[in-house]
């Protein structure tokens, strides 16, 4: 659930993990699972399903977007801009942004769209998950976005492990030498929480990680994924 302490503002938690103090109650958790796939799916997919303007960096008016869901979808008549504001500002997977009364998703765009997010501070190396079928096609022939506007891509190996695990039962792991991509002119951007985009990856910066999941370690991965989702 997410509530909202008068002194630190929006978390997610009974009590605020800052003060200790128990918060105004803002959505129930199951509100905000509703909220944020709804969400997610009107920013990154489908904003003319709703009949709502996207600018060319996929921002769409944040007062526009509350009242059409509560129009259309009478789940959401409770909806409100604030409910908004909460879910993007306790998001772990930053997901969301926020720029006064704009909204937008950060990654995941099948829409398309020119993000501007920051390309400072890039790891030298970064990580993508695939499948043991598909790993010598892209070692070959470099990775293109499929059925998203942008390549995505994973900072730590261990977030690529966990994309990776709940998408197939034996993932394979791909490294980026995403330094000498960048000093060859090729831009990437920091969209989220240990998630980078870029608009494609030539082969000659993709190798076969030297470390590779154990099926105990896709099991368990896998395992955590459907408790939650039945949580």
């Amino acid at each position: 659930m997410i509530r909202e302490c008068e002194e630190h503002g929006y978390y997610r938690d009974e009590d605020c993990p800052k003060c200790g103090e128990r918060g105004k109650f803002i959505m129930s958790e199951e509100e905000c699972v509703n909220l944020g796939k709804t969400t997610a799916g009107v920013l990154r997919h489908f904003p003319d399903k709703y009949s709502l303007e996207m600018d060319d960096n996929g921002w769409i008016s944040l007062e526009h977007f509350v009242k059409v869901l509560r129009n259309r979808q009478k789940r959401f008549h409770w909806l409100r801009k604030y409910h908004v504001k909460a879910l993007v500002a306790t998001d772990e997977k930053n997901r969301y942004q926020r720029e006064d009364d704009y909204i937008r998703a950060t990654y995941g765009h099948s829409v398309d769209i020119e993000l501007d997010h920051p390309s400072d501070d890039i790891p030298e190396v970064l990580y993508v998950p695939t499948t043991e079928k598909e790993s010598d096609l892209l070692l070959e022939g470099g990775i293109n976005p499929s059925d998203r506007t942008y390549v995505h891509l994973s900072g730590t190996y261990d977030s690529a492990l966990e994309a990776g695990a709940v998408r197939s039962e034996e993932p394979v792991i791909l490294k980026m030498d995403a330094e000498s991509a960048m000093e060859d002119d090729h831009e990437i951007m920091e969209a989220g929480k240990d998630v980078y985009l870029a608009e494609e990856i030539e082969p000659e910066y993709i190798e076969l990680n030297d470390e590779q999941p154990s099926d105990e370690e896709v099991e368990e991965i896998r395992e955590e994924e459907k408790e939650e989702e039945e949580e």
